[in-house]
């Protein structure tokens, strides 16, 4: 089943840093899509539930330096 989240985003300086997150996502098994802005300092992702969970691609985000929070 897939679903899609937005999250805000704290940490990044520039498009560059948005372009990272991005292609980190996209490149990691059971995300169908993602997208990160600079300017507006949020994201979107679609994922597969049965291949990751949330809390999984979050902390890839993370891990990267960044902290993503899910948007209610």
């Amino acid at each position: 089943m897939t679903k899609k989240v937005q999250f805000s985003i704290e940490g990044m300086h520039c498009g560059s840093c948005a372009a990272g997150i991005k292609m980190v996502l996209d490149n990691t098994d059971g995300v169908l899509s993602a997208s990160a802005d600079w300017d507006s300092k949020n994201g979107e992702v679609e994922y597969d539930e049965e291949k990751i969970k949330l809390e999984d691609i979050l902390k890839a985000i993370g891990e990267l330096g960044y902290k993503a929070t899910p948007k209610s």
